[in-house]
């Protein structure tokens, strides 16, 4: 092994005592364990209990704008600056006292790799919430040079409460890296030499945060956008300037040599992802798979008409500004009039998907108009002909500050991943809203045949981010051995580079997704394809699945318990059985969509003019069922969860499964939690490892253009507390 990186979650601060120094990483675990941390349990990013302090900070610091101008972002229970307010005010004094280096988690773990003190990165000092980056002219000290960044002394001060203990924060923090990550942070420890048989001058690379490592894994382009579903769902994109404002948080590319032109990372971020899906699916449907298919048939905005569309927000955790304010609220709309409930439940986990990516739309556009992305992104062709954008007259009187008709500003692709990724509905969604191709790991699409519930891969499949630690740990040493890079490109073009001449080396095989080396998933016709790793029919590395219809499953948020494969059985079984008593009479009705028997609901109508039958849009390349027009009168009966069939809705033969012969007959079983499967791949995608499991709809785009406006009114409307 000539080099090693790795990729560790880094939004929380590992506290130690003064004075430890080990000769060795094995001698710091095993001498200094018991007293090593003076904080035995240390924040992570998903913790939201620093919120009021970050708030607090923020407000010492003039408000959202003036912080962000500062220090390149807004207040967020993430920072490492709230934290640390928060164990001083909250922690026994000894805790304080007795700390003497505060390391993020990633450099902790480069410490003990190299064994001795690393610092970290100024990527991972950017998200700190004290770091001023050097290219931001807003905030530069007397005499400090533009080159260079430097720990804000204001916010320590805040921190630490006084002048001499924001020096201490300052001691404790140490210096940052701002040579770009682009060299070796030092070589592995000489226990690591002796006791495993590493090269003496194995390098080690700098370590990095597990969201910024999965980012670097995709090597995206200029135009992409990354989509990162999970507990904390992330949009990030290539940015051209430096341009901090609180609509977004900056960050300096982890991996870029420092005598070329700065790249950053541009990062939006939204706290209420897997949590609200998870309760969404607890409450209306009881499985993934009916939420799924939920999602799929119900039309965008959850009807047909143009002026009765429903809208949902769901703020279950605090968030960054402007809603830092909204926790534990749920609030649904319908004809404009905020309701306690929709008329029909069904609507909801398509208009919670719709609300969630919908957002970040928003955002995107209002990002575009600051400037830090550069010129307008869009550079590929829809299969359709683009509309003609709005007059600035016309934008104006719907209240937005961008026309939300115009899809150049809109990334070329989208590059998604965690499991919500393994949606096919979800996938779909996002297409038409970014009116972009979506694309997702190819490792992804096989490990979801075997697993789509977690956002952590199947055993022997690689996770995202240690797949970008090990591109920049190899780039890196590129770097060395040729001479500080002499004759190479930048990161993501030299991974590019090394990729494609894999593949003419192989003769277009694509790179294999696991070590066992087989994939043994269902395809899209239900059969099961065993095999090895090779070449499928769209040029993609894995099972060559087929194109038939997909559904999926989202990945819970780590605040609930995970769900084991028997523990979902069981519960299928459960639902199964109360099917069965409400068939038979002998079960009253439910407040949820039941079970996976949603199946039935895209073949037609469900006892006579009510339910929700096949919709109609325009068909894309990833669109595997012919559906048709929903029934209009569905939103106007009376809110029903159809758990209980009626006898019209047997005789129409409405569950499919179930014998309309008599009522006491025996049901089907659950239909079958079928992932995302690749569609036909430009071997340019194929090439780096990516497949395209959903294409742009520019009718479905302009049908989401048309919703923008009422959303962003709505939202506003919460966010001042109107309603």
């Amino acid at each position: 092994m000539l080099k090693t990186g790795r990729s560790y979650r880094t939004h929380g601060g590992i506290f130690t005592n003064p004075g430890d120094a080990y000769t060795t990483p094995v001698e710091m675990w095993i001498k200094g364990l018991a007293h090593l941390f003076s904080l035995p349990n240390v924040p992570t990013a998903s913790d939201t209990s620093s919120h009021t302090h970050a708030l607090a900070i923020e407000t010492l610091l003039g408000g959202p704008d003036l912080m962000a101008s500062r220090v390149g972002t807004c207040a967020s229970s993430s920072l490492v600056a709230a934290q640390l307010l928060r164990v001083r005010e909250t922690w026994p004094q000894d805790v304080w006292a007795r700390t003497g280096r505060v390391q993020l988690a990633s450099a902790f773990m480069s410490s003990l790799i190299a064994g001795k003190w690393m610092g970290m990165g100024e990527a991972e000092a950017c998200t700190t919430g004290m770091w001023v980056h050097g290219a931001n002219v807003n905030a530069l000290n007397p005499g400090q040079p533009a080159s260079s960044g430097f720990w804000d002394e204001g916010v320590l001060d805040i921190v630490g409460g006084s002048r001499e203990e924001g020096r201490r924060v300052r001691g404790w923090l140490g210096d940052v890296d701002v040579s770009g990550g682009g060299r070796r942070a030092g070589n592995v420890s000489r226990y690591l030499v002796e006791r495993y048989g590493f090269e003496p001058d194995t390098i080690v690379s700098p370590f990095t945060s597990d969201s910024l490592s999965s980012y670097l894994s995709l090597l995206p382009s200029a135009n992409d956008a990354v989509l990162s579903f999970g507990p904390m769902d992330t949009l990030m994109t290539p940015a051209q300037h430096y341009i901090p404002t609180r609509l977004y948080h900056l960050i300096p590319h982890p991996a870029q040599d420092a005598g070329e032109k700065r790249k950053y990372i541009a990062v939006i971020t939204s706290r209420n992802a897997d949590i609200p899906r998870a309760y969404v699916r607890d409450k209306y449907t009881k499985s993934w798979s009916a939420f799924d298919r939920l999602v799929a048939i119900v039309p965008p905005g959850g009807s047909i008409g143009l002026d009765d569309k429903l809208f949902s927000f769901f703020y279950l955790q605090s968030d960054i500004y402007p809603l830092s304010h909204l926790q534990n609220t749920a609030v649904r709309f319908e004809t404009g009039v905020r309701v306690p409930e929709f008329r029909d439940l069904r609507a909801n986990p398509r208009c919670l998907i719709e609300s969630q990516i919908l957002a970040f739309r928003v955002k995107w556009a209002r990002m575009v108009a600051t400037g830090v992305l550069g010129a307008p992104r869009k550079t590929t062709a829809s299969s359709s002909p683009a509309p003609q954008s709005l007059s600035t007259t016309n934008t104006s009187s719907l209240g937005l500050p961008f026309d939300p008709y115009d899809p150049a500003p809109l990334p070329s692709r989208v590059l998604a991943t965690g499991s919500a990724a393994n949606f096919p509905s979800v996938v779909n969604v996002v297409g038409d809203i970014f009116n972009a191709p979506v694309f997702v790991p190819a490792s992804q699409v096989d490990g979801a045949q075997i697993e789509p519930y977690r956002n952590a891969p199947p055993r022997g499949f690689p996770g995202r981010a240690a797949l970008g630690a090990a591109y920049v740990a190899r780039w890196v040493w590129a770097r060395d051995r040729d001479g500080l890079g002499v004759g190479l490109v930048g990161f993501e073009d030299e991974g590019r580079r090394v990729l494609t001449k894999r593949w003419v080396a192989s003769n277009g095989v694509a790179p294999r997704t696991n070590v066992n080396g087989a994939v043994s998933g269902n395809s899209g016709s239900g059969t099961t394809t065993p095999g090895p790793i090779g070449s499928s029919s769209y040029g993609l590395g894995g099972t060559a699945l087929s194109m038939g219809p997909s559904r999926s499953g989202l990945g819970l948020s780590p605040v609930f318990v995970e769900e084991e494969e028997d523990e979902e059985l069981e519960r299928e079984k459960r639902e199964r059985e109360q099917q069965e008593r409400a068939a038979s009479g002998l079960g009253g009705s439910s407040s949820f969509v039941g079970g996976s028997h949603f199946g039935a609901f895209g073949t037609g109508v469900i006892g006579g003019e009510l339910g929700f039958g096949s919709r109609a849009r325009t068909q894309t390349a990833s669109t595997t069922e012919s559906v048709g027009s929903l029934a209009s009168p569905a939103l106007s009966a009376p809110s029903t969860a159809f758990t209980t069939p009626d006898s019209n809705m047997l005789s129409a033969g409405a569950f499919s499964g179930i014998n309309t012969s008599g009522l006491g007959t025996t049901l089907s079983s659950p239909t079958p939690l079928t992932p995302v499967v690749a569609l036909a791949t430009a071997d340019g995608e194929a090439q780096i490892g990516l497949a395209k499991v959903a294409d742009s709809d520019m009718d479905a785009f302009m049908t989401y253009a048309a919703i923008v406006p009422e959303f962003c009114r709505l939202e506003t409307m919460l966010i001042k507390g109107i309603v």
